[in-house]
């Protein structure tokens, strides 16, 4: 964590300093979305109902879990889901189907792990609408769940489902730069869900957690037998990570962790200990390069039953 996301979630007195520049963020974000709303700014409907998950604040809060879960819960509700992302941190202009194989570095290290495990397909694309366009020219598709978006105005959507970290909160509250939010605190009441992830939050609708199911090497699968790690996360809340490791029973030797969407090298990595244990969205990105002893703790979303009797409900009600 940066001195600067520190001082966010530790109410540090120098934030105030930065208070009249996120005025003027909140005054620039509150104008975009007004003139949206008003048809200054032309937004464009999709063909098939699109579900945002998003946030209002940076870092991670644990999109990608839950949207593999929903990914294959609309499936068991009959959906033929697809999934489009902007691909942060890859140099994409045009809408590109992301595969299986594909390179982290060339399309995003987030949308190669859906691509992987949701069994759905990915486009991604700085432009969601053309990314939803070229999704449904190439496939199938019935619903669209987008990957992050929220602010991505120019798209409209049917349900916005908004994810907030359960264990740091929306920090001091305020905007970027002064604070983490995207987005004033106020957002969250239009939105149809908010999901507290790995704790509760007096704003959230529902919770969900994140439970380890397997940590498996990247070279052959086989499962990891020692007790003793390192770790290594390139995530937006890399001690929620460490947190998760401890709590699945590993004791934690030393942690390694670089800012979010980090690019790895082969050669930064090369003199770490192991048994190396990183996170999946890591293991895609390390995997070309990966040595024995390096693993990955796979984890899975689990929301609590009230928050699948609410999504349940907005579906109904897209039915009809």
């Amino acid at each position: 964590m940066s001195w600067l996301e520190r001082g966010w979630y530790r109410s540090a007195w120098w934030c105030w300093l930065l208070w009249p520049l996120s005025w003027l963020f909140a005054g620039v974000t509150a104008l975009r979305r007004f003139a949206y709303r008003q048809g200054w700014l032309a937004s464009e409907a999709l063909p098939v109902p699109v579900i945002v998950v998003g946030n209002i604040s940076v870092g991670g809060t644990g999109k990608t879990p839950f949207t593999l879960w929903l990914c294959h819960w609309l499936q068991q509700q009959g959906y033929k889901p697809g999934i489009i992302s902007r691909g942060y941190g890859a140099k994409i202009r045009y809408p590109t189907q992301v595969t299986p194989d594909a390179n982290a570095n060339e399309v995003g290290d987030e949308p190669l792990l859906l691509a992987q495990r949701s069994g759905c397909p990915v486009v991604v694309c700085p432009d969601r609408v053309a990314a939803g366009h070229f999704l449904l020219e190439q496939q199938d598709c019935d619903i669209i769940i987008s990957d992050d978006g929220l602010q991505h105005y120019r798209m409209q959507r049917a349900v916005e489902i908004v994810l907030i970290d359960g264990q740091r909160g929306l920090g001091n509250q305020l905007l970027l730069p002064a604070g983490p939010l995207r987005e004033p605190v106020s957002r969250l009441q239009g939105v149809d869900l908010v999901i507290a992830n790995s704790g509760s939050h007096a704003l959230a609708t529902g919770q969900m957690q994140l439970q380890v199911t397997a940590a498996t090497a990247l070279l052959d699968q086989q499962p990891l037998t020692a007790d003793a790690v390192h770790l290594l996360a390139a995530i937006g809340n890399p001690r929620r990570f460490e947190r998760t490791a401890r709590d699945a029973g590993y004791q934690v030797l030393q942690c390694f962790f670089f800012p979010d969407h980090h690019a790895y090298s082969a050669a930064e990595l090369a003199s770490l200990p192991v048994p190396l244990l990183m996170t999946e969205k890591d293991a895609v990105k390390c995997r070309p390069f990966a040595r024995a002893g390096w693993y990955q703790l796979q984890v899975a979303a689990v929301p609590e039953p009230e928050v699948v009797q609410k999504l349940s409900a907005l579906l109904a009600a897209l039915r009809s």
